[in-house]
């Protein structure tokens, strides 16, 4: 029988974190008999324990309850994992569905695409082109505002 997306979630962010089914339970305050059940999906914490187990493991208690990627434990507070894509023919890329609707993105919509070649940092990433407009716009203000008093105007 396969693991509740919870059950599943509740190990993998105890193990992610590097703490044992004692210390997660002592700092959500239940017996570790209570949350290896809920680790095998014997059973489930209630809504205080779950909020409690999501705060520790600094997720949101939408993900810790319904985040269902076997291989990954679910993200960070305010940071997201949607899926797999894969390249097309011609290097295209599907946004998914849901990432698309949470930062509003519709067809036309422009987006720069930002690399990092750094090991252990590399990765690439897709910002709204207003977003990055803006940046170099206020970049560029900055710097005219240093040269102007530089010059003493």
């Amino acid at each position: 029988m396969k693991k509740s997306n919870l059950a599943h979630n509740l190990s993998s962010l105890r193990q992610a974190k590097g703490l044992s089914q004692e210390k997660a339970a002592e700092a959500v305050g239940v017996t570790r008999q209570a949350l290896a059940k809920w680790e095998s999906g014997e059973t489930t914490p209630d809504i205080l324990h779950s909020d409690a187990l999501a705060a520790l493991y600094g997720v949101s208690l939408d993900d810790l309850l319904h985040f269902a990627q076997d291989s990954l434990p679910p993200p960070p507070r305010g940071k997201h994992v949607f899926g797999v894509v894969q390249l097309g023919e011609r290097g295209q890329v599907v946004i998914p569905k849901r990432a698309r609707e949470l930062f509003h993105l519709g067809r036309g919509d422009t987006l720069v695409v930002l690399g990092d070649t750094n090991p252990g940092t590399a990765g690439i990433a897709l910002v709204p082109a207003q977003f990055f407009t803006s940046l170099l716009e206020l970049a560029t203000q900055v710097q005219e505002d240093a040269e102007r008093k530089g010059d003493g105007v």
